[in-house]
């Protein structure tokens, strides 16, 4: 049997793929959590053989499970399922050791199939996601211009990120132009936005 750890923020989804994955003669899911810090507890305590993680939820997201996983419960592979398929988000997860990278969208059989295949050791990315993040390019930012960003995409006032980001404000203001520039817009809050939707903050 191969023992699946199931974590989504949405209730009557966690439901029913829990119900759907648990249908399979080689499936079993051992444990459920309704937000990241509750998939780290839950690994940590019943030591499952996949993950299957939902992108965005509260506390920890997905990537960020999969990181912590990487570390506690090196045994465990990753999927991450989503809803947002933005390209950026696909780099970081197979950066992060994600093996499963997959829209909400798909059908529980498929689901089953790629539990079953990164617990043989493979790795599986949706085709679509993996041409839209390939025709989408790396991120133009640098790591410093993306947390700025990141901080900025709030609506936070310089001072505040610059608080957060332990930097002068003179300095943010130079991170948040210089992205501005990169992504060829006006302002901060277009920047936030581009970036936000290409998946690189």
């Amino acid at each position: 049997m191969i023992r699946v750890l199931l974590a989504d923020d949405e209730t009557l989804i966690r439901d029913a793929v829990a119900s759907l994955l648990g249908l399979e003669d080689d499936l079993d899911v051992v444990a459920v959590a309704a937000s990241g810090t509750e998939a780290v507890a839950a690994a940590a305590k019943h030591v499952p053989d996949v993950a299957v993680l939902d992108l965005q939820m509260p506390g920890l997201d997905g990537i960020e499970v999969a990181e912590r996983l990487a570390s506690e419960v090196p045994g465990c592979a990753v999927v991450i399922v989503t809803s947002h398929g933005r390209p950026g988000y696909l780099k970081r997860a197979l950066e992060s050791g994600v093996r499963g990278f997959l829209p909400k969208t798909v059908s529980a059989r498929v689901l089953a199939d790629v539990v079953r295949q990164v617990h043989a050791g493979g790795r599986y990315v949706d085709p679509e996601l993996a041409a839209s993040a390939i025709a989408a390019g790396a991120s133009p930012l640098t790591a410093r211009e993306a947390d700025v960003l990141e901080l900025a995409a709030d609506g936070a006032p310089v001072e505040e990120i610059a608080r957060r980001a332990a930097l002068a404000p003179g300095t943010v203001r130079n991170y948040l132009s210089s992205a501005a520039a990169k992504l060829g817009v006006t302002n901060r809050h277009e920047a936030a936005r581009m970036a936000r939707a290409n998946g690189w903050i």
